[in-house]
């Protein structure tokens, strides 16, 4: 099991290094992903911390030609620019939205696009868009290792909170399908252990989300009329309680899909509908 400070060889020229955040939301802590042998790229450094910085810095010799961020939710982006001013090193990624919770201080000097190669030593990271978690995230798959840096997007164990506006489960679902057709065989998550079998995790998570959304159009056959507080105690009634007020986030997130579709509606006072 996974703990803070952890370091582990993942693949040759490739180190995970886990952030020292652990918590409800993070697991034992966001994983940093040290990329190279001479010279290093840094995914992921994770929210600010001196002693973690101190950690990357130990570890990469402070040989580091570039710092990247999947996305910019302030338990991955935030320790970008410390490190970035420590080591010198680049900022790379993509800026982060106007709306959600985000890191504001986040400032790539070399925006990434899709399809975007970042080189480092031997090593090939090709830049993969996903928006659906967040509208800037990315993924970053390492070219021959088929390993896939997927941040927030896919997780061990768990699946991600989908929460609008910036979240969009239409956009994640198709994220989703567009990584079916891509070279892929691991996944190296922002949080949790690797993931081996990566085509399997990604069918099962389209399956699961899938599934979710038939279950809120029959809990709406049902009820008829309701509002997001109620729907979610019928449609998640398989998850503690406890989590509810988070999952009421992607609720709204397959609600909103669904309303895009067509196949329900909404009335002035936010109660849902299916739309027959």
């Amino acid at each position: 099991m996974l703990t803070s400070g952890q370091i582990d060889v993942i693949v040759p020229g490739v180190r995970r290094l886990v952030a020292r955040n652990p918590g409800y939301m993070t697991g034992p802590g966001t994983n940093t992903y040290l990329i190279g042998a001479e010279r290093f790229v840094v995914v992921d450094p994770g929210p600010v911390d001196e002693v973690h910085v101190g950690r990357i810095l130990e570890e990469t010799s402070g040989r580091i030609d570039a710092v990247m961020a999947t996305h910019t939710h302030p338990d991955h982006s935030p320790c970008v620019e410390a490190l970035a001013r420590a080591s010198g090193a680049q900022v790379l990624g993509r800026p982060a939205p106007p709306h959600g919770r985000q890191d504001a201080t986040f400032a790539p000097v070399r925006v990434l696009s899709d399809g975007d190669v970042v080189r480092i030593d031997a090593y090939s990271l090709r830049t993969l868009h996903t928006p659906g978690h967040a509208s800037n995230h990315l993924c970053f798959l390492l070219e021959g290792a088929g390993l896939l840096f997927s941040g927030d997007h896919l997780m061990e164990g768990s699946t991600v909170v989908i929460s609008p506006p910036d979240g969009d489960m239409k956009q994640y679902l198709g994220s989703l399908e567009r990584l079916q057709h891509e070279p892929i065989a691991s996944i190296a998550p922002g949080h949790g252990e690797i993931i081996e079998d990566a085509q399997r995790e990604i069918s099962a998570v389209i399956a699961h989300r899938l599934k979710r959304e038939a279950k809120a159009l029959e809990r709406l056959r049902q009820a008829v009329r309701t509002n997001l507080e109620t729907l979610v105690i019928s449609v998640y009634d398989d998850v503690d309680p406890r989590l509810h007020p988070i999952a009421q986030s992607s609720l709204l997130a397959h609600l909103l899909k669904l309303e895009q579709e067509g196949r329900v509606w909404r009335d002035d006072e936010a109660h849902w509908m299916i739309r027959e």
